[in-house]
Order: structure tokens, then C-alpha cells, then sequence
């Protein structure tokens, strides 16, 4: 057994306030081999597995059968599995875009063993992140238009979700991303290929890394989308070495992967930034703290239970505020959320900008007489509302349940 340790790790937060650079002084120039290998040794340390013997599709399928059968702990038989390949997981007319949903929306399925029992089939665990297996592999190859050979991937419970594309040091960086974007014209879509359901792209010369979705959308499918890793302050963390011990860092990489990515109505795959990760994992955060002190009970507590979180323009509060508040509507205690705006105009774009996100997530309302019908529904769907009809109902309305809630 390999010991394993965290590099960096907190009890609240993924994007971190404080890290200490890994020091590197006497490090001198590496190959790209080099690069890779090392970067194998530090996600082993941090608790990954290791399988350079899988090299091959059946190798591939036969440990995505172990790990589907350990996660949702079932034995599949032989035709079980093939009929689970072919109606579910591996149809080869499906498409990236389908892959992506399977991931986002889809993730559990129905199926029907061949005793007629059914069973829900998980492809990843959302609620309990640790249940789910982190492997790497690397030098996997794979033929398309082309031969390809992929550096590194990140299999979780059995599935490619994670691509690393390396340069030595030197080489620009957009290097590797012009081969990611090859790979995905000629090899990574083949037909029957599980590197259909790739998330996130990394790429690195080592002294500069990024990570971005993998979106069929021409114009988000562009360096200038590529995205550091960074603190909570915004300074990023570039090298190849300190980005493992972070952004690679088990929790921090499956909670990028299944809470902080959106795949909206227009299939478009957003992955969000750092800061982005930071101001919705800080307004989670400051909820639970308000709800295990009962601050919420009187005024004065109640006022030190809210906080401020500063956006410039166009730099995606729309999609933070809405991760941040449907990730509310799961917590067990919580009943409604509301999303309140100044101006009915905001009302309206707000519930647009929702609904692309997730068509069935969120209530709005036309008048005060909605609102109130909105919060009567037993969902828990966010209520989008103006502070004026939020006041309004409160004036009209004296003892509505929702008061104690």
C-alpha cells in the first residue's frame, strides 16, 4: 500500500486563503517525460492509483465494469453488462453533448437485470464525493481520423473525465491547447470512444497551467477561455507542481467536476472560476454557520449573519449567484431560497438567466398574489422576486407559515 497525504486541504473551502508555494530551487530543466512522470508520483501521493496496465479499450471497459459494480455495489453478469454498455453508457450514436449530460443530469439510470429486478445504477456519487475512485493513466493511445497517445487522464469510477496535456518547460502553453483541440477533431470523438464523456481539460508547460471545459461551442472553445487555478485573493497558481497539490487535490478536484459545473440549456458546458468557486463556497459556508447558531432567530444576530460579495462587471455573478443558491436548496435545513432583486426589469433577466441554467430550478412571479402562490408549492425551487412585492406580501400577510421556516 502506498501512504498517501494531502498537500493542501481546509475544513471549508477548496479555493484556499493561504498556500505556500512548494519549493522548487533546486529543480532544473525537465523533458516532457520527466514532467509527466513526476506528476504521476504526486498524484499517486495524494492518493490516486496508478494503472499504467490499462492500455487498451477492453482494459478500459473491464475496470469501468469494477468500478461501476464496487460504487453501486452490484455484481454485473456478463449480458448484464453488455446490455448496460449498449442501452446506456457506451451507444455509439451518442455524442459529447450526450456524454455530458449523462454526467450532469443523467448520472443515474434505471436499469433492469436479467432477473427482472431494477436497480438505480450510478455512474458517480454526487452526494458522498469520497465514494467515488480517482485512477490516472497515461500514454493511453487511440485511433480516429488518426492515431493519437493521450499524457495523462483522471478516471473517475472507471470513466476518462479529466485530460492533462503537457509541454516541457519553455514551450507556450498553447502548445498543449492547440493539441488538446487536435486530439478532439481526431481522435478523442471516435465512435464507441469513453473519451466522449472528457470534462475538464489541463494543460501545462510546467510553469504555466489551465484548465478549461470540453464544449462544442466554437466561440468558448478558444484559449482566451482557459482559466488558473488561484487563492481566494485571486493571485493564481500557476505551476504545474503547486496546481497538483490543489486544484488536484481529490475533494477539490471532484467537487469542480460535480458541484461547480453547469451544463446549461444551450449544452454548453461552464466550469467555474476560482473566484467564482470561492464566493458561492463562502456564502454555503456563512448559511450553515447562521443556521448552527440560530442567528437567524432575532435581529441584531441576524444582522451579522449576512456578508458581502463583490463582482465586477462581466465576471459572472449571474452564474455564481445561481450555483450558490441551488447548491442552498439541498441543504436539509434549508426550505426556500430566495433570490431577491431591486427592479422588476432585474426580475425578469434574472429568471431568464436561471432558466438557462436550469429550466427547472425557478419560480418567479408576475405580482405579490404569485409570489405567495410560489411559496405555498412544497419545491424546492429557488423564488426569483422583487423587494417590492417581498414587501408588499409582508405588509398584507402577518402569520404565513413561511415566517417560521
Amino acid at each position: 500500500m502506498i501512504e498517501t497525504r494531502p498537500i493542501a486541504e481546509t475544513d471549508h473551502f477548496i479555493v484556499l486563503d493561504q498556500y505556500e508555494k512548494i519549493d522548487q530551487s533546486g529543480a532544473g530543466y525537465q523533458t516532457e517525460s520527466d514532467l509527466e512522470r513526476e506528476l504521476i508520483a504526486d498524484l499517486q501521493n495524494q492518493g490516486y492509483e496508478y494503472r499504467k496496465d490499462l492500455n487498451s479499450r477492453e482494459k478500459l471497459l473491464a475496470n469501468l465494469r469494477e468500478s461501476l459494480q464496487n460504487l453501486n455495489n452490484v455484481p454485473f453478469s456478463d449480458s448484464e453488462w453488455q446490455r448496460l454498455l449498449d442501452e446506456y453508457i457506451d451507444r455509439p450514436s451518442e455524442n459529447i453533448i450526450d456524454k455530458t449530460r449523462k454526467i450532469h443530469h443523467d448520472h443515474i439510470y434505471d436499469f433492469v437485470f436479467d432477473n427482472g429486478q431494477i436497480r438505480n445504477i450510478y455512474l458517480v456519487d454526487k452526494k458522498n464525493p469520497a465514494r467515488n475512485r480517482l485512477q490516472i493513466i497515461n500514454q493511453f493511445e487511440q485511433q480516429g481520423v488518426y492515431a493519437n497517445r493521450y499524457d495523462v487522464t483522471v478516471l473517475v469510477n472507471g470513466l476518462p473525465l479529466v485530460q492533462i496535456e503537457l509541454k516541457k518547460r519553455g514551450v507556450a502553453v498553447r502548445e498543449a491547447f492547440n493539441q488538446v483541440h487536435r486530439y478532439t477533431k481526431e481522435s478523442f470523438n471516435a465512435e464507441n470512444s469513453l473519451f466522449k464523456y472528457l470534462q475538464i481539460f489541463v494543460i501545462s508547460n510546467g510553469t504555466d497551467t489551465r484548465y478549461f471545459a470540453n464544449t462544442t461551442q466554437r466561440d468558448k472553445n478558444s484559449f482566451e477561455f482557459t482559466m488558473n487555478w488561484a487563492k481566494s485573493d485571486n493571485s493564481p497558481i500557476k505551476d504545474l507542481k503547486d496546481f497538483t497539490a490543489t486544484f488536484f487535490q481529490k475533494n477539490t478536484l471532484l467537487k469542480v467536476l460535480l458541484h461547480y459545473s453547469v451544463f446549461d440549456t444551450g449544452n454548453n458546458l461552464l466550469i467555474m472560476r476560482p473566484y467564482q468557486i470561492a464566493a458561492a463556497e463562502r456564502i454555503l459556508w456563512k448559511i450553515r454557520g447562521s443556521f448552527q447558531s440560530k442567528n437567524w432567530g432575532n435581529r441584531d444576530a441576524a444582522e451579522k449573519s449576512g456578508g458581502y460579495i463583490w463582482h465586477t462587471t462581466g465576471s459572472g455573478k449571474t452564474l455564481t449567484s445561481f450555483k450558490a443558491a441551488r447548491l442552498a436548496t439541498g441543504l436539509e435545513f434549508i426550505d426556500k431560497v430566495f433570490f431577491v432583486v431591486d427592479r422588476k426589469d432585474l426580475d425578469y433577466q434574472t429568471m431568464k438567466e436561471y432558466q438557462r441554467f436550469s429550466p427547472d430550478s425557478v419560480n418567479g412571479s408576475d405580482s405579490t398574489a404569485g409570489l405567495k402562490r410560489n411559496l405555498e408549492k412544497d419545491d424546492n425551487k429557488i423564488i426569483v422576486t422583487t423587494i417590492q412585492k417581498l414587501n408588499n406580501l409582508m405588509k398584507s400577510e402577518e402569520s404565513l407559515p413561511v415566517y417560521q421556516q
